[in-house]
């Protein structure tokens, strides 16, 4: 094929069959592979995505940060946007790992980005929450709280919402970071809020369960479970799951914070810092006692429990028919949701509390030497 004109033929006969194959599969009914734009993957927390992850995954790249990474990573689109504890907003190509930018902010970061349109949303250890335009790395925005923040932001149209360890809510204007509303708690706030139905739901230091109004950022119900926590509460089907510092895991009702069902874990303590994931009539919980474990969404009868090497502050995400997450003991693990039975397992060789992102056909997560893994087929 030497004419030109017959190369430029070619060219444009591939890329107009790669339309018409793109517009068949949306035809069709295909869904777009899912982004994991913010903590536990959207506003609900759920922790699931309902699309199968490979059976096979294989390391696609690691990008080595030099500094420990306790940040869930968000994976939107062809980037991967992760936190460091030496105060660097990372951008990541999903493809290969390349670096595309970086954004220092004044303090360690441990929360998870969230990502709305071409905004990162991030909070940083020294009190500050910022907005990062999303492809050039740069500061669009910037509000102060009077404590640390380990809370991830979770999206509502026009508004973010994040807490922070000066004991408040804050509802935020999501273009120029106004605040709208606080609602300040009794202690401090380390999960990040469930937005559902109207309500922003937070499980605080306190140890309470609060329902607070979107809108007026007022409490609408509450529910006390009698002990601290750390993780942030998923919903699914009416009720928001909840595990504390105490050992104690509950259902509680959205509309009126009634408990539907508290079991106790005193083994070794119980304690979780991991939030759950649901997905349909599965309610996973990962402990610090070293087990990962599935109750019933709607008794809390234990379906089956798996032991690791160590605790498992990494919080567990559903993917398909399997359940991901990473251990103290090195390793990211791979469970079948159905059974628990162990079905594949990566040594980073370094503990992981972090936990995985799921998007794009992508697994993502970082340890606390420095390492992001990416996984896939």
């Amino acid at each position: 094929m030497s004419d030109p004109r017959e190369k430029t033929y070619m060219v444009l006969r591939i890329a107009m069959l790669g339309l018409c194959y793109a517009l068949a599969g949306a035809a069709i009914g295909v869904p777009p592979e899912p982004d994991w734009a913010c903590f536990r993957g959207g506003p609900e927390m759920t922790g699931a995505v309902h699309s199968p992850f490979t059976d096979s995954p294989r390391l696609l790249w690691t990008y080595e940060t030099g500094s420990s990474i306790e940040s869930t990573a968000a994976i939107v689109g062809d980037t991967v946007y992760v936190g460091t504890m030496t105060n660097a907003l990372l951008a990541l190509r999903i493809t290969d790992g390349t670096l595309k930018w970086k954004f220092l902010a004044g303090d360690a970061i441990s929360a998870s980005p969230c990502v709305v349109g071409n905004t990162v949303y991030i909070g940083d250890e020294g009190g500050a929450f910022y907005a990062v335009n999303a492809t050039t790395g740069r500061q669009l925005w910037k509000f102060t709280t009077s404590d640390k923040i380990m809370s991830s932001a979770t999206p509502t149209p026009g508004a973010v919402f994040v807490g922070s360890y000066d004991n408040c809510l804050y509802k935020l204007d999501a273009d120029t970071g106004a605040e709208i509303w606080s609602f300040k708690s009794d202690a401090q706030m380390h999960c990040s809020p469930c937005v559902v139905s109207g309500v922003a739901v937070i499980a605080g230091c306190d140890g309470m369960v609060r329902m607070i109004d979107l809108r007026t950022g007022r409490q609408k119900a509450s529910a006390d479970i009698g002990a601290n926590f750390a993780a942030s509460p998923a919903y699914g089907s009416g009720s928001v799951f909840v595990g504390s510092m105490g050992g104690e895991y509950a259902s509680v009702r959205l509309s009126d914070g009634k408990i539907l069902w508290q079991a106790v874990v005193r083994k070794n303590g119980g304690a979780t810092y991991a939030s759950a994931a649901v997905l349909d009539d599965a309610v996973i919980f990962a402990s610090r006692n070293h087990t990962v474990f599935r109750l019933d969404r709607a008794t809390g009868g234990t379906k089956w429990v798996f032991t690791a090497g160590d605790a498992v502050d990494s919080s567990p995400v559903i993917a398909g028919n399997r359940v991901f997450f990473g251990c103290d003991d090195g390793n990211i693990y791979a469970v079948y949701l159905a059974s628990g039975q162990k079905v594949w397992q990566f040594s980073a060789g370094a503990a992981i509390t972090a936990s995985p992102a799921v998007g794009h056909g992508r697994l993502v997560i970082g340890s606390t030497d420095g390492a992001i893994y990416c996984f896939g087929r």
